[in-house]
């Protein structure tokens, strides 16, 4: 039924980690034309301990491992057999991802074509709602000795493919398998058309597990390509390994262009608190030094709530820091290497005498009139300087508006002193949208989007200003 050569490979692992967990076992059964043609099956030596809950599952101990291969011992046994071969696994991901990962531990590659027994069984056998392989076992009459131990489950897959015959008509299960071995590998939850349903223009993507839980939101010019990127087998982040076991359901939101794609994704992490994404993540304690360097009353630099800020005070914002302890700890810093006072920057109480970094020689003097306050003030300028947020550059709220790269779609993003306010597609939705009424906070990430899009792209983007967005009902 299926005339390609097979090999049915199954392995025991120390845990579901491809980069800090280990294979223990390993075992393979070889098809050549409908006949197995070679078993093989060995217990390889970890490096490692294997977990007690590990041990009871497999009832492989640490002690059966002492006198073991490593893998590098192996690997080139197990390539042989795996030459030519098309790779058969039950959640061929785990299997040819862990195994992937220790062929390039030794400096090798493994490149094969994958075929899922998980997903084959779930596209001849829709009637059935569990696919597991003790489910297969129990539904087929395909035994089962040595269950959790990488022969015994090798040994399972082949009775199921060679049992398929007489379960299913030949041709609709050649079908099913060339269709699978044609298109690349997706987790078990997914059906290839939920693929082929997404654009492959810019968005975002969002995937969910089977309690509709949002596991990641991700963002690129090319959706579907990024999606089955996740999805090709080479789990070289353990990321991906987690979200291929996990991911039941793809959905996207489409976007004019990358800007929109990134503007979009950051919100969407901050608003939805994705159990996989962290880099964007909400970060309530952020905070600035906010500093008037024209101040004629040559007050200290404050530690300011960067998020609760009027719009319009950003020009004098000096870092962007996640917490006081980090902000406080960079400023002292800059501070002592360029020999400013403790006293005139706030660190410590004014009063009588000079600042205990003046005793110590490490302040130039400001604090008993060896510099004058507009020196120190220059020299605390140039200290900042690479601190400082960039100053808004329009005179107020603005609309850059987005154009997709073949015509069409066009997005407007609402923006004020750095500030997302929204984006808006069509008049429609400026009905139901009013910017002028939006608070919205300052944000790290935004603003590090925006000045960055601004600065790589500044002669191609479409200013409308506060006066033509007034006009275009904005």
């Amino acid at each position: 039924m299926i005339q390609r050569p097979l090999a049915c490979v199954d392995i025991e692992t120390t845990g579901t980690n491809p980069l800090r967990d280990r294979v223990t076992e390993v075992a393979a059964v070889v098809i050549e034309e409908g006949t197995v043609v070679e078993e093989w099956s060995t217990l390889v030596n970890p490096g490692t301990s294997v977990p007690p809950y590990i041990q009871s599952i497999t009832g492989i101990t640490n002690e059966m491992l002492e006198d073991a291969p490593d893998f590098a011992t192996i690997v080139d046994t197990l390539d042989r057999l795996l030459a030519g071969r098309v790779f058969v696994a039950h959640n061929a991901r785990f299997d040819y991802g862990f195994l992937k990962n220790e062929f390039r531990r030794t400096g090798r590659s493994l490149r094969r074509p994958v075929l899922c027994t998980v997903k084959l069984s779930r596209r001849l056998f829709p009637e059935y709602r569990r696919h597991n392989l003790d489910s297969l076992i129990a539904r087929h009459g395909l035994g089962g000795e040595a269950r959790h131990r990488a022969l015994g489950d090798a040994r399972v897959l082949w009775r199921f493919l060679d049992k398929l015959e007489e379960l299913r008509d030949p041709p609709g299960v050649a079908a099913a398998v060339a269709e699978l071995l044609a298109r690349p590998a997706l987790p078990a939850g997914l059906a290839w058309r939920d693929m082929e349903a997404i654009p492959d223009g810019p968005g975002v993507y969002l995937f969910y597990d089977e309690r509709n839980t949002l596991l990641y939101v991700g963002k690129s010019v090319n959706l579907r390509s990024r999606v089955m990127s996740h999805f090709s087998g080479d789990h070289s982040l353990a990321k991906d390994m987690q979200l291929s076991r996990q991911v039941r359901r793809v959905d996207w939101m489409e976007t004019a262009g990358e800007l929109g794609a990134l503007l979009k994704e950051a919100q969407l992490i901050k608003e939805r608190q994705p159990v996989y994404n962290r880099a964007l993540r909400r970060h309530a304690g952020l905070c600035s030094w906010w500093w008037d360097p024209d101040d004629a009353a040559d007050a200290p630099p404050r530690l300011v709530d960067t998020r609760s800020l009027p719009a319009d005070t950003t020009h004098n914002l000096y870092g962007l820091f996640r917490s006081r302890r980090v902000a406080q700890a960079t400023f002292r810093k800059l501070v002592d290497e360029h020999g400013l006072c403790h006293k005139v920057t706030g660190l410590e109480k004014t009063g009588r005498g000079p600042c205990f970094a003046h005793q110590l020689r490490r302040c130039r003097g400001a604090c008993v009139g060896l510099e004058t306050s507009l020196q120190h003030r220059l020299r605390m300028m140039t200290a900042l300087a690479p601190l400082r947020v960039r100053t808004w550059p329009f005179a107020g709220r603005i609309g850059l508006r987005e154009r997709a790269p073949e015509g069409g779609r066009v997005d407007v993003h609402l923006l004020d002193h750095w500030r997302y306010l929204g984006t808006v597609t069509d008049a429609r939705q400026r009905e139901l949208f009013d910017a002028r009424g939006c608070d919205a906070p300052f944000d790290a990430d935004i603003y590090g989007i925006l000045w960055r899009f601004m600065e790589r792209r500044h002669r191609r983007l479409d200013v409308l200003t506060t006066e033509e967005l007034e006009a275009r009902g904005y």
